[in-house]
């Protein structure tokens, strides 16, 4: 008998990729199980709404302790839990396979770990930025951190791009079909304005990346000199 086993033609997905699937999925499902009357009773139909605000990213608060130069931790944690709650099944459901997605590609190249960094910190900036420039009350939902792996993926095929003399432009397909979609939606149905944060998330993700990857910094600035 031989030991030789072949390899598997999928990657497995890292543990910490499936990780923060979990994290999104499992209030989700509790959130959705309450509304259809599987759990809690009559209470959990407002389970969901709760959620939203007492987790989600606050842009009354944000202003409020802009303009006191206060940091009140209960409000400063909605920049890390607000990725977790979803206006809507269909909405985490979207969000969750951009993350598997963008996760397993990022995850292949950098590491597991360097995907929930870049998700956290896109995240953060994404808020960051909507609380700055938008008057919106709330941001919901993982879309500006999974943008932000989106940003990531971005570079690293820019740099693949540009060093084996590929046309750049395709790195940015997909940001500029998904943006396309997002202002198409806006324009139709009047979605608001958390664009601003995904492609605030985007850009830190891009950004970011450039630090990460060894490299990355020195090509970048090879490239803006040749321009």
């Amino acid at each position: 008998m031989s030991d030789h086993r072949e390899p598997s033609p999928v990657n497995p997905l890292p543990p910490a990729v499936w990780l923060l699937f979990l994290a999104l999925a499992l209030p989700e499902l509790i959130f959705s199980a309450g509304e259809a009357g599987l759990a809690g009773g009559a209470g959990a139909v407002g389970w969901r709404l709760n959620a939203l605000n007492t987790f989600s990213f606050s842009g009354d608060a944000f202003d409020f302790m802009v303009e006191n130069a206060r940091l009140l931790p209960e409000h400063m944690m909605r920049f890390v839990t607000y990725p977790f709650v979803f206006g809507s099944f269909t909405s985490s459901l979207f969000a969750g396979v951009i993350l598997l997605a963008m996760g397993k590609m990022v995850g292949e190249v950098l590491g597991g770990w360097a995907v929930v960094l870049m998700f956290f910190l896109s995240g953060i900036f994404g808020a960051l930025v909507f609380g700055l420039v938008t008057n919106e009350p709330w941001l919901v939902g993982a879309y500006p951190c999974v943008y932000g792996l989106i940003g990531t993926y971005t570079f690293l095929y820019w740099q693949r791009q540009v060093a084996t003399g590929g046309p750049q432009s395709q790195a940015f397909m997909l940001i500029g079909v998904l943006m396309g979609i997002q202002l198409l939606f806006g324009v139709l149905f009047q979605t608001g304005l958390g664009w601003i944060g995904e492609l605030s998330g985007f850009v830190a993700g891009f950004a970011l990346t450039a630090f990460v990857v060894p490299g990355g910094m020195a090509r970048v600035m090879a490239v803006l000199r040749r321009r």
